[in-house]
Parts: structure tokens; sequence; C-alpha cells
């Protein structure tokens, strides 16, 4: 059964969402992530997908309290991501109640950091970050696109011990237009060990079903559940 993360983005500490990362977009749902997350672990979700926009725009960890407060008034298994440019970001991110990390641009910018992230704290730690548009990593926020390919830069990682991926087709994030079916399928066909968490593009139970039934191990989502298309009682099925 595939895992439900659903996701909290944080802007000034509020939970937001974008479209395709556009910060022009952002749109807040609530002025307190803690209270979005423990009615996620009251109706029995167990995992969380937490991002920090303004690190992700600012490159080091800015949202740190509120992971501290949702690690401590839930016991949900936290991973983070957004900012985490050095082991100092590294370190608050895992003192403030991270169980796991994901490095995105770092992986792009700095291979040899986060393959040391990767030797010291784990697989089961550290989670690599592919944003892809058409096929290349995206870095910064989206805002910039790499001149990485999508599959070398899988093969490269998971030579070096990555187990766990966070994949997110930029085109789809935030625009409730469905998932990436095709790019999953072809990610796990050439990767059946990866640990595959889908994101971007959920927008009913079906597509989760779909993703499910392509063996995704994992989807990360959040406008569908803030906007009303995918309710929490809709997910029990799952957990």
């Amino acid at each position: 059964m595939i895992e439900i993360i659903p996701a909290i983005d944080i802007i000034d500490g509020k939970c937001v969402r974008l479209s395709q990362g556009n910060y022009d977009s952002k749109k807040v749902y609530n002025e307190n992530p803690v209270e979005v997350a423990k009615e996620f672990e009251a109706n029995g979700v167990r995992r969380l997908h937490v991002v920090d926009l303004d690190g992700a725009a600012s490159h080091h960890v800015v949202n740190y309290r509120v992971l501290e407060r949702i690690a401590v008034h839930t016991s949900l298994v936290v991973d983070f991501g957004g900012g985490v440019k050095s082991d100092e970001d590294l370190k608050i991110a895992f003192e403030s109640g991270a169980q796991m990390v994901t490095g995105g641009s770092i992986a792009v910018k700095d291979p040899e950091l986060f393959c040391h992230w990767l030797e010291v704290y784990g697989s089961e730690k550290i989670i690599l970050g592919a944003d892809v548009k058409d096929y290349k990593i995206a870095v910064n926020g989206w805002k910039d696109e790499s001149a990485c390919e999508l599959f070398p830069f899988l093969e490269n990682y998971m030579g070096k011990g990555v187990r766990k991926v966070i994949c997110t087709d930029i085109s789809c994030d935030g625009m409730l237009s469905g998932p990436s079916i095709d790019l999953y399928k072809e990610m796990l066909a050439k990767f059946p060990d990866l640990y595959l968490m889908a994101s971007g593009g959920v927008s009913k139970v079906d597509d989760i079903v779909a993703l499910d039934e392509a063996g995704v191990p994992g989807v990360i989502f959040g406008k569908a559940l803030y906007e009303g298309h995918i309710t929490l009682k809709d997910l029990r099925i799952f957990l």
C-alpha cells in the first residue's frame, strides 16, 4: 500500500501553497501549521513532508521553529527540506525534530557535501530531492534549471547509496492536473529498488490509486487537501 505523505509548505511561519514553484502564486491556507499537522495526525496520518520555502529562497534554513513545534506537538515522522545547504543547516533540521532531511539543490551544487551527509547519517535519514522539468533537475527553489539530466543524476546517487527519492514534476505541482505517472513508471522500471515518493499534480483519490497501482511507494500532496478535492476521510483506505 502506498505511503500517504501530506505536505506543509511554509512561508513566514504560515501554511501556504504555490503553483509550479512560483512565489507570486502564494496562497495562505492556515496561519498555524501545527494545527494542520495535528489534524493530519488525528486522522491517522503518520508521515509529514515539511518544506521551508523561505529557506529555499534564502539558501539557509529559516522556519525551523515551526518544525520544532510540529515535532513537539505531534508524533508524526517528519522529513524536512528547503534551504538545507550546510552542515549547520542539517544539524538545525535534525535538532529541531526532523527524522529525515531532503537535499535537492545541494546534491547538484555540492555533491561532495551531500555524499558526506549520506555517509554520516545513512540512506534512511538523507533523501534525495529530484525536482524535474523536462527531464532536467531544477535548483534554487525551482527558479533555475541545471544541466543535470534526471536518469544519470539518479544513477550516480543510487551508486553512492541513495535509496529514497522525492521526485516532483514541476509542470504539475500545485496545478491539480494529475501526477506524472508515466515518468514515475519509467523511473521505477530503471531503478526497481528505489523508494520513490511522487510529488506534484495529485488532484483526487483516483490519482493516488493510480500511483499505487503503478507501484509507486509513496505520494506527497498538499493542495488537493487544502482545496477540499481530497478529504482526510478519503485517505483512510490507505492508512
